[in-house]
Protein backbone atom coordinates (compact mmCIF):
# COMPACT_ATOMS: atom_id res chain seq x y z
CA UNK A 1 0.00 0.00 0.00
CA UNK A 2 1.61 3.44 -0.75
CA UNK A 3 2.25 5.79 1.82
CA UNK A 4 -0.53 8.05 2.50
CA UNK A 5 0.53 12.27 3.74
CA UNK A 6 -1.13 13.98 5.74
CA UNK A 7 -1.91 17.60 4.60
CA UNK A 8 0.18 18.84 8.03
CA UNK A 9 3.25 16.97 6.71
CA UNK A 10 3.42 19.64 3.78
CA UNK A 11 3.53 22.93 6.37
CA UNK A 12 6.35 21.74 7.99
CA UNK A 13 9.00 24.44 8.10
CA UNK A 14 11.20 22.45 10.94
CA UNK A 15 15.00 21.16 9.52
CA UNK A 16 14.69 17.30 10.00
CA UNK A 17 17.92 16.87 12.00
CA UNK A 18 16.96 14.48 14.16
CA UNK A 19 18.75 10.96 14.40
CA UNK A 20 18.30 7.75 16.11
CA UNK A 21 20.65 9.17 18.80
CA UNK A 22 19.44 12.21 19.38
CA UNK A 23 15.30 10.03 19.52
CA UNK A 24 17.25 7.84 21.89
CA UNK A 25 18.50 10.76 24.08
CA UNK A 26 15.24 12.32 24.07
CA UNK A 27 13.53 8.95 25.40
CA UNK A 28 16.08 7.94 28.16
CA UNK A 29 16.15 12.04 29.26
CA UNK A 30 12.56 12.29 29.38
CA UNK A 31 12.25 9.25 31.78
CA UNK A 32 15.44 9.67 34.01
CA UNK A 33 15.26 12.60 35.78
CA UNK A 34 15.32 13.47 39.17
CA UNK A 35 12.72 10.75 40.42
CA UNK A 36 15.98 7.79 40.37
CA UNK A 37 17.62 10.05 42.97
CA UNK A 38 14.77 10.12 45.52
CA UNK A 39 12.87 6.83 44.88
CA UNK A 40 14.98 3.95 45.87
CA UNK A 41 14.13 4.85 49.54
CA UNK A 42 11.09 4.83 49.12
CA UNK A 43 10.64 1.84 46.86
CA UNK A 44 12.59 -0.26 49.76
CA UNK A 45 10.22 1.22 52.39
CA UNK A 46 7.11 -0.49 50.59
CA UNK A 47 8.56 -3.78 48.86
CA UNK A 48 12.03 -3.80 50.99
CA UNK A 49 14.38 -6.24 48.92
CA UNK A 50 11.61 -7.23 46.54
CA UNK A 51 11.45 -3.59 45.35
CA UNK A 52 13.94 -4.41 42.32
CA UNK A 53 11.45 -6.73 41.25
CA UNK A 54 8.84 -4.22 41.05
CA UNK A 55 11.10 -2.28 38.27
CA UNK A 56 10.90 -5.05 36.57
CA UNK A 57 6.91 -5.54 37.23
CA UNK A 58 6.66 -1.42 36.19
CA UNK A 59 8.75 -1.69 32.71
CA UNK A 60 6.79 -5.20 31.54
CA UNK A 61 3.49 -3.04 32.74
CA UNK A 62 5.06 0.02 30.53
CA UNK A 63 6.06 -2.18 27.39
CA UNK A 64 2.73 -2.45 25.84
CA UNK A 65 2.11 1.05 26.56
CA UNK A 66 5.78 1.78 25.09
CA UNK A 67 4.92 -0.51 21.95
CA UNK A 68 1.82 1.07 20.89
CA UNK A 69 3.55 4.71 20.80
CA UNK A 70 6.54 2.83 18.66
CA UNK A 71 3.70 1.42 15.97
CA UNK A 72 1.58 4.90 15.84
CA UNK A 73 5.30 6.67 15.80
CA UNK A 74 6.02 4.99 12.73
CA UNK A 75 3.07 6.26 10.70
CA UNK A 76 3.91 9.98 11.06
CA UNK A 77 6.53 12.02 9.69
CA UNK A 78 4.95 15.36 10.96
CA UNK A 79 5.57 17.66 14.10
CA UNK A 80 3.07 17.11 17.15
CA UNK A 81 2.89 13.14 18.44
CA UNK A 82 -0.67 12.86 19.85
CA UNK A 83 -2.18 15.43 18.63
CA UNK A 84 -1.29 13.81 15.30
CA UNK A 85 -2.52 10.21 16.64
CA UNK A 86 -5.85 12.25 18.24
CA UNK A 87 -7.19 14.10 15.71
CA UNK A 88 -6.75 11.54 13.15
CA UNK A 89 -7.95 8.56 14.65
CA UNK A 90 -10.84 10.28 16.58
CA UNK A 91 -10.70 13.90 15.08
CA UNK A 92 -9.65 17.27 15.72
CA UNK A 93 -11.28 17.86 19.39
CA UNK A 94 -9.86 14.55 20.96
CA UNK A 95 -6.25 15.86 19.24
CA UNK A 96 -5.97 19.17 20.83
CA UNK A 97 -7.24 17.46 24.24
CA UNK A 98 -4.35 15.25 24.04
CA UNK A 99 -1.83 18.14 23.13
CA UNK A 100 -3.46 19.97 26.13
CA UNK A 101 -2.82 17.49 28.47
CA UNK A 102 0.56 16.62 27.13
CA UNK A 103 1.84 20.10 27.11
CA UNK A 104 0.43 21.25 30.97
CA UNK A 105 1.94 17.82 32.21
CA UNK A 106 5.07 19.00 30.54
CA UNK A 107 5.05 22.49 31.73
CA UNK A 108 4.28 21.64 35.20
CA UNK A 109 6.78 19.03 35.79
CA UNK A 110 9.51 21.55 34.28
CA UNK A 111 9.05 23.77 37.12
CA UNK A 112 8.92 21.41 39.30
CA UNK A 113 12.39 20.04 38.03
CA UNK A 114 13.56 24.10 37.72
CA UNK A 115 12.82 23.95 41.14
CA UNK A 116 14.64 21.07 42.49
CA UNK A 117 17.84 21.92 39.69
CA UNK A 118 17.51 25.37 42.14
CA UNK A 119 17.47 23.49 45.24
CA UNK A 120 21.08 21.21 43.97
CA UNK A 121 22.56 24.82 42.95
CA UNK A 122 21.64 26.19 46.61
CA UNK A 123 23.62 23.20 48.21
CA UNK A 124 27.07 24.84 46.74
CA UNK A 125 25.52 28.48 46.70
CA UNK A 126 23.64 29.32 49.64
CA UNK A 127 22.53 32.45 48.23
CA UNK A 128 19.99 30.62 45.66
CA UNK A 129 18.26 29.23 48.88
CA UNK A 130 15.72 32.16 48.72
CA UNK A 131 14.69 35.87 48.01
CA UNK A 132 16.03 38.04 44.90
CA UNK A 133 19.14 34.87 44.56
CA UNK A 134 15.94 32.21 44.42
CA UNK A 135 14.53 34.28 41.36
CA UNK A 136 17.85 34.84 39.86
CA UNK A 137 19.10 31.37 39.79
CA UNK A 138 15.35 30.78 38.90
CA UNK A 139 15.75 33.31 35.41
CA UNK A 140 18.82 31.96 34.22
CA UNK A 141 17.77 28.57 34.19
CA UNK A 142 14.72 28.89 32.00
CA UNK A 143 16.53 31.57 29.89
CA UNK A 144 19.83 29.68 28.93
CA UNK A 145 17.30 26.45 28.34
CA UNK A 146 15.22 28.62 26.36
CA UNK A 147 18.25 30.16 24.26
CA UNK A 148 19.33 26.39 23.76
CA UNK A 149 16.47 25.69 22.23
CA UNK A 150 16.02 29.03 20.31
CA UNK A 151 19.58 28.30 18.58
CA UNK A 152 18.11 25.07 16.99
CA UNK A 153 17.66 21.38 17.46
CA UNK A 154 21.33 20.44 16.85
CA UNK A 155 22.57 22.69 19.95
CA UNK A 156 19.51 21.39 21.86
CA UNK A 157 21.15 17.43 20.70
CA UNK A 158 24.53 18.77 21.43
CA UNK A 159 23.83 20.22 25.05
CA UNK A 160 21.50 17.33 25.76
CA UNK A 161 24.41 14.67 24.73
CA UNK A 162 27.08 16.17 27.36
CA UNK A 163 24.07 16.39 30.51
CA UNK A 164 23.67 12.77 29.60
CA UNK A 165 27.44 11.63 29.10
CA UNK A 166 27.48 13.07 32.38
CA UNK A 167 24.89 11.41 34.03
CA UNK A 168 25.34 8.07 33.20
CA UNK A 169 28.93 8.65 33.74
CA UNK A 170 27.74 9.47 37.36
CA UNK A 171 25.11 6.68 37.65
CA UNK A 172 27.63 3.70 36.31
CA UNK A 173 30.19 4.86 38.24
CA UNK A 174 27.61 4.47 41.40
CA UNK A 175 26.61 1.18 39.99
CA UNK A 176 30.47 -0.20 39.10
CA UNK A 177 32.05 1.29 42.61
CA UNK A 178 29.27 -0.89 44.40
CA UNK A 179 29.64 -3.92 42.79
CA UNK A 180 33.24 -3.61 42.79
CA UNK A 181 33.20 -2.47 47.10
CA UNK A 182 30.30 -4.46 48.32
CA UNK A 183 30.73 -7.67 45.75
CA UNK A 184 28.24 -10.68 46.39
CA UNK A 185 26.31 -7.94 49.27
CA UNK A 186 24.79 -6.26 45.99
CA UNK A 187 22.82 -9.63 45.36
CA UNK A 188 19.69 -9.52 47.57
CA UNK A 189 18.66 -13.37 48.97
CA UNK A 190 15.23 -12.95 49.32
CA UNK A 191 14.82 -14.78 52.25
CA UNK A 192 12.38 -11.90 54.07
CA UNK A 193 8.81 -11.93 54.12
CA UNK A 194 7.01 -11.07 50.97
CA UNK A 195 5.21 -7.30 51.91
CA UNK A 196 1.34 -7.46 51.17
CA UNK A 197 -0.40 -6.96 48.02
CA UNK A 198 -1.03 -3.22 49.12
CA UNK A 199 2.41 -2.19 49.86
CA UNK A 200 3.58 -4.01 46.51
CA UNK A 201 0.32 -1.79 44.61
CA UNK A 202 1.89 1.52 46.54
CA UNK A 203 5.35 0.74 45.31
CA UNK A 204 4.35 0.28 41.49
CA UNK A 205 2.52 3.09 41.67
CA UNK A 206 5.67 5.24 42.92
CA UNK A 207 7.93 3.19 40.75
CA UNK A 208 5.64 4.27 37.52
CA UNK A 209 7.03 7.74 37.73
CA UNK A 210 10.32 6.73 36.79
CA UNK A 211 8.77 4.94 33.48
CA UNK A 212 7.00 7.91 32.02
CA UNK A 213 7.85 10.75 30.25
CA UNK A 214 9.26 8.83 26.93
CA UNK A 215 6.41 10.23 25.25
CA UNK A 216 8.17 13.56 24.33
CA UNK A 217 10.31 11.71 22.28
CA UNK A 218 7.37 11.42 19.39
CA UNK A 219 6.20 14.77 19.69
CA UNK A 220 9.19 16.33 17.22
CA UNK A 221 8.98 13.15 14.70
CA UNK A 222 8.97 16.34 11.93
CA UNK A 223 12.44 17.26 12.83
CA UNK A 224 13.23 13.37 12.88
CA UNK A 225 15.34 12.23 9.11
CA UNK A 226 13.26 8.55 9.63
CA UNK A 227 11.06 8.73 11.69
CA UNK A 228 9.54 5.36 10.75
CA UNK A 229 12.43 3.76 11.93
CA UNK A 230 13.98 6.04 14.40
CA UNK A 231 11.11 6.83 16.90
CA UNK A 232 10.55 2.50 17.36
CA UNK A 233 13.80 1.46 17.52
CA UNK A 234 14.65 5.18 20.02
CA UNK A 235 11.53 3.77 22.45
CA UNK A 236 12.82 0.18 22.41
CA UNK A 237 16.43 0.98 23.07
CA UNK A 238 15.47 3.88 25.58
CA UNK A 239 13.03 1.61 28.09
CA UNK A 240 15.68 -1.36 27.51
CA UNK A 241 18.86 0.55 29.00
CA UNK A 242 16.43 2.56 31.47
CA UNK A 243 14.97 -0.31 33.01
CA UNK A 244 18.35 -2.06 33.24
CA UNK A 245 19.78 0.90 34.70
CA UNK A 246 17.32 1.29 37.48
CA UNK A 247 17.65 -2.23 38.54
CA UNK A 248 21.12 -1.66 39.28
CA UNK A 249 20.91 1.15 40.75
CA UNK A 250 18.52 0.06 43.18
CA UNK A 251 20.59 -3.18 43.95
CA UNK A 252 23.59 -0.70 45.24
CA UNK A 253 21.70 1.34 46.98
CA UNK A 254 20.19 -1.43 49.27
CA UNK A 255 23.53 -2.95 49.61
CA UNK A 256 25.63 0.34 50.50
CA UNK A 257 22.68 1.86 52.96
CA UNK A 258 21.75 -0.18 55.79
CA UNK A 259 18.37 2.39 56.91
CA UNK A 260 17.55 2.56 53.00
CA UNK A 261 13.74 3.03 53.74
CA UNK A 262 14.54 6.33 56.07
CA UNK A 263 16.34 7.82 53.53
CA UNK A 264 15.52 11.44 52.02
CA UNK A 265 18.68 11.48 49.52
CA UNK A 266 19.08 7.67 49.04
CA UNK A 267 22.09 7.84 46.14
CA UNK A 268 23.85 10.71 47.67
CA UNK A 269 23.77 8.49 50.69
CA UNK A 270 25.25 5.76 48.96
CA UNK A 271 27.35 7.36 46.96
CA UNK A 272 28.67 9.04 50.46
CA UNK A 273 28.98 5.35 52.10
CA UNK A 274 31.25 4.24 49.27
CA UNK A 275 33.19 6.86 48.18
CA UNK A 276 32.75 9.25 51.26
CA UNK A 277 32.36 13.46 50.62
CA UNK A 278 34.19 13.06 47.28
CA UNK A 279 31.38 10.77 45.92
CA UNK A 280 28.44 13.09 47.25
CA UNK A 281 29.67 15.82 45.55
CA UNK A 282 30.19 13.68 42.24
CA UNK A 283 26.73 12.53 42.95
CA UNK A 284 25.44 15.69 43.39
CA UNK A 285 26.50 16.82 39.85
CA UNK A 286 25.04 14.00 38.16
CA UNK A 287 21.73 14.98 40.38
CA UNK A 288 22.32 18.59 38.53
CA UNK A 289 23.41 17.34 34.82
CA UNK A 290 20.40 14.80 34.63
CA UNK A 291 17.81 17.37 35.50
CA UNK A 292 19.62 19.87 32.56
CA UNK A 293 19.08 17.22 30.13
CA UNK A 294 15.84 16.48 31.42
CA UNK A 295 14.54 19.87 31.18
CA UNK A 296 16.25 20.31 28.02
CA UNK A 297 13.99 17.41 26.43
CA UNK A 298 11.14 18.74 27.83
CA UNK A 299 11.51 21.85 26.30
CA UNK A 300 12.36 20.88 23.35
CA UNK A 301 9.38 18.08 22.76
CA UNK A 302 6.49 20.75 24.59
CA UNK A 303 6.87 23.67 22.43
CA UNK A 304 6.97 21.53 19.44
CA UNK A 305 3.23 20.63 21.01
CA UNK A 306 2.13 24.95 20.57
CA UNK A 307 3.94 24.96 17.12
CA UNK A 308 2.09 21.71 16.26
CA UNK A 309 -1.68 23.09 17.60
CA UNK A 310 -0.80 26.52 15.50
CA UNK A 311 -0.26 24.71 12.42
CA UNK A 312 -3.73 22.78 13.26
CA UNK A 313 -5.24 26.46 13.76
CA UNK A 314 -6.14 25.68 17.09
CA UNK A 315 -4.01 28.10 18.68
CA UNK A 316 -2.63 31.95 17.55
CA UNK A 317 -0.55 32.31 14.19
CA UNK A 318 1.88 33.22 16.70
CA UNK A 319 2.89 30.27 17.89
CA UNK A 320 3.47 28.68 15.17
CA UNK A 321 6.19 31.07 13.51
CA UNK A 322 9.61 30.40 12.90
CA UNK A 323 12.69 32.18 13.63
CA UNK A 324 14.25 33.30 9.87
CA UNK A 325 17.17 32.31 11.13
CA UNK A 326 17.61 29.93 13.82
CA UNK A 327 14.16 28.02 11.73
CA UNK A 328 13.05 27.03 15.34
CA UNK A 329 9.39 27.51 16.64
CA UNK A 330 11.12 30.54 18.95
CA UNK A 331 7.81 32.06 19.83
CA UNK A 332 6.63 29.01 21.08
CA UNK A 333 9.95 28.46 23.24
CA UNK A 334 9.53 32.15 24.43
CA UNK A 335 6.22 31.64 25.96
CA UNK A 336 7.10 27.94 27.44
CA UNK A 337 10.15 29.57 29.33
CA UNK A 338 8.07 32.52 30.34
CA UNK A 339 5.48 30.53 31.58
CA UNK A 340 7.60 27.87 33.15
CA UNK A 341 9.69 30.65 35.21
CA UNK A 342 6.31 31.86 36.70
CA UNK A 343 5.39 28.08 37.92
CA UNK A 344 8.81 27.58 39.19
CA UNK A 345 8.86 30.96 41.11
CA UNK A 346 5.64 30.18 43.60
CA UNK A 347 8.02 27.42 44.79
CA UNK A 348 5.54 24.62 45.63
CA UNK A 349 3.70 22.73 42.76
CA UNK A 350 2.65 19.96 44.75
CA UNK A 351 -1.04 20.26 44.53
CA UNK A 352 -0.93 21.36 40.53
CA UNK A 353 1.31 18.02 40.06
CA UNK A 354 -1.09 16.14 41.33
CA UNK A 355 -2.55 16.15 37.65
CA UNK A 356 -0.15 15.11 35.91
CA UNK A 357 0.18 11.48 36.23
CA UNK A 358 -3.77 11.09 35.26
CA UNK A 359 -3.56 13.12 32.25
CA UNK A 360 -0.47 11.10 30.84
CA UNK A 361 -2.49 7.90 31.44
CA UNK A 362 -5.47 8.95 29.21
CA UNK A 363 -2.96 10.15 26.81
CA UNK A 364 -1.59 6.45 26.42
CA UNK A 365 -5.00 5.23 26.53
CA UNK A 366 -6.01 7.55 23.62
CA UNK A 367 -2.40 6.41 21.61
CA UNK A 368 -3.57 3.00 22.23
CA UNK A 369 -6.63 3.05 21.26
CA UNK A 370 -5.81 4.65 18.22
CA UNK A 371 -3.93 1.49 16.62
CA UNK A 372 -7.13 0.27 15.85
CA UNK A 373 -8.39 2.95 13.76
CA UNK A 374 -5.07 4.12 12.40
CA UNK A 375 -3.64 0.77 11.17
CA UNK A 376 -5.90 -0.47 8.42
CA UNK A 377 -5.00 2.87 6.29
CA UNK A 378 -1.22 3.30 7.33
CA UNK A 379 -0.10 -0.21 7.48
CA UNK A 380 2.50 -1.06 4.57
CA UNK A 381 5.98 -1.30 3.98
CA UNK A 382 8.53 0.64 6.24
CA UNK A 383 6.07 0.65 9.29
CA UNK A 384 6.73 -1.17 12.73
CA UNK A 385 3.54 -2.88 13.23
CA UNK A 386 2.50 -5.08 16.32
CA UNK A 387 2.43 -8.73 15.81
CA UNK A 388 -0.54 -10.43 17.95
CA UNK A 389 -3.40 -8.36 15.81
CA UNK A 390 -4.99 -5.63 18.51
CA UNK A 391 -3.30 -7.90 21.83
CA UNK A 392 -0.66 -5.17 22.36
CA UNK A 393 -2.85 -2.08 22.38
CA UNK A 394 -4.78 -3.91 24.66
CA UNK A 395 -2.93 -4.95 26.98
CA UNK A 396 -1.73 -1.53 27.16
CA UNK A 397 -5.19 0.06 27.85
CA UNK A 398 -5.62 -2.25 30.63
CA UNK A 399 -2.32 -1.74 32.24
CA UNK A 400 -3.56 2.28 32.43
CA UNK A 401 -6.56 1.83 33.48
CA UNK A 402 -5.18 -0.57 36.38
CA UNK A 403 -2.76 2.68 37.42
CA UNK A 404 -5.47 5.04 37.55
CA UNK A 405 -7.27 3.04 40.12
CA UNK A 406 -4.43 4.10 42.07
CA UNK A 407 -4.36 7.54 41.70
CA UNK A 408 -5.98 10.42 44.24
CA UNK A 409 -9.45 12.15 43.42
CA UNK A 410 -7.66 15.08 43.50
CA UNK A 411 -5.70 14.38 40.69
CA UNK A 412 -9.27 13.22 38.89
CA UNK A 413 -10.81 17.13 39.40
CA UNK A 414 -7.68 18.52 38.79
CA UNK A 415 -7.65 16.88 35.12
CA UNK A 416 -11.91 16.95 34.82
CA UNK A 417 -10.98 21.39 35.26
CA UNK A 418 -7.90 21.60 32.83
CA UNK A 419 -10.26 19.57 30.23
CA UNK A 420 -12.85 22.02 30.50
CA UNK A 421 -10.27 25.19 30.39
CA UNK A 422 -9.00 22.86 27.42
CA UNK A 423 -12.24 22.71 25.85
CA UNK A 424 -13.21 26.43 26.06
CA UNK A 425 -9.60 27.04 24.38
CA UNK A 426 -10.10 24.89 21.52
CA UNK A 427 -14.14 26.33 20.94
CA UNK A 428 -12.60 29.93 20.63
CA UNK A 429 -9.61 28.77 18.78
CA UNK A 430 -12.10 27.19 15.80
CA UNK A 431 -14.53 30.51 16.41
CA UNK A 432 -11.69 32.92 15.42
CA UNK A 433 -10.65 30.83 12.70
CA UNK A 434 -14.26 30.76 11.57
Amino acid sequence: MPELKNPEDTQEKLPRNLGLWGVWMLVVNGLIGAGIFGLPSGAYALAGEYSVLIYVFCGLLMLPVILSFAEVGSYFRGTGGPIKYGKEAFGSFIGFQGGWLYYLARLISFSANTVLLTDSIAYFLPIADSGTGRLISLALTCGFLSLINILGSVESIRSMTIFTIIKFGVLIGLVFGGFVLLGSEVIPAFQSPVPDSSDLGKAALLLIYAFVGFEGAVVPAGEAKRPERDMPLGLLLGLGVVALLYILVQLVAQAAVPNLADSKAPLLDASSNLFGQTGAVILMVGVATSVLANLVSSMFSATRITYALSLEKSLPKWFGEVHSRFLTPANSVLFFGLAAFSLAAMGSFRFLAAMTVLSRLLLFIMTCASIPKLRPRFKGAGRFILKGGYIVPILGILACLWLMLQVSFTSVWLTAVLLGIGTALYWIGKKAER
